[in-house]
């Protein structure tokens, strides 16, 4: 096989990967972008090539929210040591929502054994394809909201239902995490309401992927989400509260007059009680996203 021939044959088979793949010289730009890669990404190798992936498009953050170009890169440790790395990391759709991935990294080399790049694999680890399969069960006509692709509030009423039954007779806790974006009406005001729709799916997206596969995040109407978290503990549904602020907070889209233009939300997290009904439970966690938006926003509270 000539080298032509064999530059063809593995170009092909990378692009009929199912893994994101791409390569960086030394000075960490984008030389390939395979289709996979569009795929996960929503960004597109004419979009990507000759571009750095600090440069707005992947810009990494770990589940704390630190962004990785800037404290800790992954692949620029790989083109400084030569060492294979693996990380879980949540990169930046171009939709503005992020996406968890599995990533590994290793040094490209040339024939002299002299480090000249690096290719970058990375695994989709989101759930968005699961809560689809799982709401098309339940009749996703029905359960899905339009907008979001997300369940619903007649699917979170649904979902509360069988939760409180299993906690009332099994003793299985849960929790409800009440969350409402910052500002909203501002940035329809702002931008129009065609640019409040892509933020109300951006925040939908990554806090469907800052929650567990077990859970149900739901639109509950407007700007308000509803995620209902069964069989846990308080220190956890904290933890997982606090991974969807976090996320939210580090997602953004592209807007008029705003390259990065990003939104937060405020919180109120409880555990469902032995005297509560649905009602209480929902309104005791509304209740403290409010307590939330009063001590300042962009956080979140418990109780």
């Amino acid at each position: 096989m000539t080298n032509e021939l064999s530059d063809a044959f593995y170009k092909t088979l990378l692009e009929n990967l199912y893994d994101g793949v791409y390569y960086v010289d030394l000075e960490q730009r984008i030389t390939f972008w395979n289709a996979a890669a569009e795929r996960i990404t929503g960004f597109s190798a004419a979009e990507v090539v000759g571009k750095k992936c600090s440069n707005n498009i992947l810009r990494h953050v770990n589940a704390q929210g630190t962004e990785l170009c800037v404290h800790g890169c992954p692949l620029h440790g790989t083109l400084e040591d030569g060492k294979d790395r693996e990380i879980e990391v949540y990169l930046h759709h171009k939709k503005g929502f992020r996406v968890p991935v599995s990533v590994r990294i290793t040094p490209i080399r040339d024939s002299a054994g002299q480090i000249i790049g690096a290719v970058e694999i990375f695994t989709d680890q989101s759930r968005r394809s699961e809560i689809i399969r799982e709401l098309e069960v339940l009749k996703q006509e029905v359960y899905l909201d339009g907008l979001t692709a997300i369940g619903n509030r007649k699917f979170a009423t649904m979902n509360l239902q069988t939760r409180m039954f299993e906690f009332k007779t099994m003793d299985i806790p849960f929790g409800v995490l009440f969350f409402d974006i910052d500002r909203f009406k501002s940035v329809n005001d702002t931008y129009g309401h065609d640019v409040g729709d892509e933020v109300l799916k951006m925040v939908a997206q990554s806090a469907a992927n800052g929650v567990r596969k077990l859970d149900a995040l739901c639109r509950w109407g407007g700007e308000e989400f509803l995620a209902i978290i069964p069989n846990v503990s308080q220190a956890k549904l904290m933890k997982i509260a606090e991974r969807v602020r976090v996320l939210v907070e580090q997602s953004w889209i592209a807007a008029p007059d705003s390259p990065e233009l990003g939104v937060t939300v405020s919180i109120g997290a409880t555990l469902a009680r032995p005297d509560d009904s649905i009602e209480s439970v929902v309104k005791r966690a509304d209740q403290l996203m409010y307590a939330s938006k009063q001590s300042g926003r962009n956080r979140v509270t418990a109780g």
